[in-house]
């Protein structure tokens, strides 16, 4: 444990200063690493908050409420509100929320400008990203490795509309210094992206030392990465800015993410803002639709209505889930209750 003396504020924290206020920078299964007044500290969950639904359990980059003990694990009692949250439905069978990160001001979606670039990719990044409640940012790495960029960057602005896009090479520092604009004191960003796109190269860059290992790829086929991070932790920069480093996601399912794809897909949602000639328009091959028309003058390309139509569909799936969910969470809450009120009259 690192004895000394911080400044929570200093970590991003925005209410009042309080000294039992930390900030969780490192998950490890069952045990949290955290920063506080203290120093670097580790602690454990108050079991009864959490395993009965009452708190949120925490994530990289949350704020929360701990009982220090100086010689040992401390305690984790309350996760407080999160400004902003990027999730994702659980990998595997699972129909549960996965938090990735919280409490950060920019969501960088990195993609590396070889094999890597997937359109589509970006399309759903973006919309878990624009649900976080956080501002979106595309970076295009390894563009020392792509002559033609420009021409990368045109066809991610066609997807992401008013979404910054940054081409850059943490090899020969080609566009780093627009990064500026992001990583200022106080303000927290997190890398989101699949493995092998640069991310943690991205981080060693900003940071002006190596803070996550990498391994090199360029000597044996630059246009494939390697995936290194296996944790998802957060640093805090020389420059006063925090950023949070994930490891490549191989599934980004949607979870309740239906404000984000439309804040995605705004050029679709506004076709769709015309009207159709029926109200019960399924966008097949109904006269006056609106959808069809857009797609047979090359407004709107067959890929993009696709994505857009898969998204949704999935998200109202992963809502579905959730309301069923709560169901029978609550069903299970009364019968608790019952047998409980049983026990006690006997």
């Amino acid at each position: 444990m690192n004895e000394t003396t911080i400044q929570i504020r200093d970590y991003g924290y925005q209410g009042e200063a309080e000294n039992d206020i930390a900030r969780v920078t490192a998950v490890y299964k069952e045990r949290y690493e955290l920063v506080c007044a203290s120093g670097t500290v580790y602690g454990f969950l108050k079991p009864g908050e959490y395993r009965c639904g009452r708190q949120a359990y925490p994530t990289t980059g949350d704020f929360v409420r701990l009982e220090y003990n100086p010689s040992g694990d401390s305690r984790i009692l309350e996760t407080l509100p999160r400004r902003s949250l990027f999730a994702r439905r659980e990998p595997g069978g699972h129909a549960r929320e996965q938090a990735v990160a919280a409490n950060f001001d920019y969501a960088l979606i990195v993609t590396a400008l070889n094999r890597d670039f997937n359109p589509r990719r970006l399309e759903r990044y973006l919309a878990v990203a624009w649900d976080s409640g956080a501002q979106p940012v595309i970076l295009l790495t390894k563009a020392d490795l792509c002559p033609d960029f420009g021409a990368h960057i045109c066809a991610v602005e066609n997807i992401a509309p008013g979404v910054p896009v940054h081409a850059v090479s943490t090899y020969t520092g080609l566009g780093m210094e627009a990064l500026a604009a992001y990583a200022r004191p106080g303000v927290t960003l997190v890398l989101l992206g699949s493995s092998g796109v640069g991310k943690s190269s991205l981080l060693n860059a900003m940071a002006g030392e190596t803070l996550m290992p990498v391994n090199a790829t360029r000597n044996v086929d630059a246009s494939k990465g390697r995936h290194t991070t296996t944790h998802r932790q957060l640093f805090l920069l020389p420059c006063g800015a925090m950023i949070i480093d994930t490891p490549g996601m191989r599934e980004l399912g949607m979870w309740c993410v239906e404000e984000g794809v439309a804040d995605a897909f705004q050029d679709i949602e506004e076709i769709l803002a015309r009207g159709c000639r029926f109200s019960d328009c399924q966008h097949n091959r109904e006269p006056g639709c609106a959808i069809r028309a857009a797609l047979d003058s090359g407004e709107l390309s067959v890929p993009r209505w696709n994505s857009y139509q898969s998204l949704r569909q999935e998200t109202h799936f992963a809502m579905n889930r959730q309301a069923a969910l709560r169901k029978k969470q609550a069903k299970n809450k009364e019968i608790a209750k019952a047998i409980r009120e049983i026990h006690k009259k006997d």
